[in-house]
Order: structure tokens, then sequence, then C-alpha cells
């Protein structure tokens, strides 16, 4: 193992981290904005359209947060459920396991010998550590947080509905709109130039998709409130 391999895992794990942070917020910048400017375009209350972004604000984020919660613990058990087998075989099969990662690491284009020198020197350190990363690539001592992933998502969401929320509130009544979308969609452009930029991708599609994206759902969401609000139905 290198020594720079370390320092990548980190990397790795600290880039998918701010990628789901990325992710959240622009739920949240679509979802509370989507709300919002559906419902502006039914009535020009601001108590009723402060009650309902404020709504989606707070329930979106529970919603992510959970929904980060119990996809991760599952995550999780299952890590922790792979842990314990292996731990077992292990304690049972002790040599069977170090062929096993013998063949393993043959499997990866290392000459047997190289390999089986390898994985003994693997195992006299950590045979555990060992199997997990090669056959399984699972850190024990770094596993996902359920309560973690959980808060980031909500703050992630939270910050994004926030933005077309205040934009929508702190604006007269006569540019709110204007504001809004304005304030929506530079913020899409924004998340997709970073969401390219952490997976490597263009930058200029990237964004474009979540502008386009956002745009179409701000514009059908404000024309159904248009016409419930012409209809009377609110």
């Amino acid at each position: 193992m290198s020594v720079d391999e370390p320092h990548a895992d980190f990397t790795s794990q600290k880039l998918n981290w701010l990628r789901a942070g990325v992710l959240g917020a622009n739920d949240g910048i679509v979802s509370v904005a989507s709300l919002v400017v559906g419902v502006a375009g039914a009535t020009s209350d601001t108590g009723a359209i402060a009650t309902a972004g404020t709504a989606a604000l707070v329930g979106g984020a529970v919603s992510m947060a959970l929904g980060e919660y119990v996809s991760v613990s599952s995550q999780r058990d299952s890590e922790e459920h792979m842990i314990g087998l292996e731990t077992r075989e292990l304690r049972d099969d002790p040599e069977g396991e170090l062929e096993e990662l013998v063949e393993m690491l043959q499997d990866r284009g290392i000459e047997e010998a190289t390999a089986r020198r390898a994985a003994r020197e693997m195992t006299a350190h950590d045979a555990l550590a060992a199997h997990l990363e090669v056959e399984l690539g699972i850190d024990a001592d770094d596993l996902v947080s359920p309560w973690h992933a959980a808060f980031s998502s909500a703050v992630a969401f939270t910050v994004g509905g926030l933005l077309p929320l205040v934009a929508m509130l702190a604006t007269g009544q006569d540019a709110r709109l204007v504001v809004t979308f304005a304030t929506v969609l530079v913020a899409l452009a924004l998340t997709g130039t970073i969401s390219a930029q952490i997976g490597g991708g263009v930058k200029s599609r990237a964004a474009m998709r979540l502008v386009v994206g956002g745009a179409l759902a701000l514009a059908l969401t404000y024309v159904i409130g248009r016409l419930l609000g012409s209809s009377g139905i609110v």
C-alpha cells in the first residue's frame, strides 16, 4: 500500500460528502422555490407565501434528514454484518482465508509469490483489516455515520431552501417573482458548476441542465398557482 492511499481515501470521502451537500442544497432550492412561486401565482398575500415556504423548508429538511438517516443506517448495518462475518471466518478458517486473500491479490495482477508474501505480511499486521479492504472495500475504523449524514442533508437542504424564501419575502410585491426567479437560476447554475467540478464533468452542461430544469419547475408551478387562484379554489 502506498503512502498516498490514505490521503486519497480521505479526499474521496470528503468529496462524497461535498457532492451530497450540493445535491441537498439543489433539492432545497428547487423544492422551496417551486412552492413559494406557485403560491405567489395564486395569491399576493405575503403571510400565505411565508407560511407555505417555511412549512416546505422545515418539512423538506426533516424529510431529507430522515431519508439519509435510514439509508446510511442500512448501509452501516450491512457493513457491520460483513465485518462480523469476516471476523468469524478468520477465526474458524485462518488458512483458508489466507489463501482467499492470495487469490484476490493475484486477481489484481500480482504474481503468485509476491501475492503470497504480501498476504502473509498483511495478515500478520491486521488480518481483519486486510480482508475487509481487499475483499469488501471496507475500513472498519471509518464506517459511515447516519447521524452525520442526516445532519449534513438537513443543513444543505435548509441553506438551499432559504435562498428563494428570503428572495421572495425580502422583495416588494411587484418585483418578488423576478427577483426569486433570478436568484434561483443563479443558485442552480452555481450548484451545477460545483457539482461538475467535483465529478469532473463539463461545467457549462451541468449548469445548463439545472437551470433549464429549475426554470421549467418554476414556470409550471407558477402557471398552476395562477390557474388555481383565478378559479377561486385558493
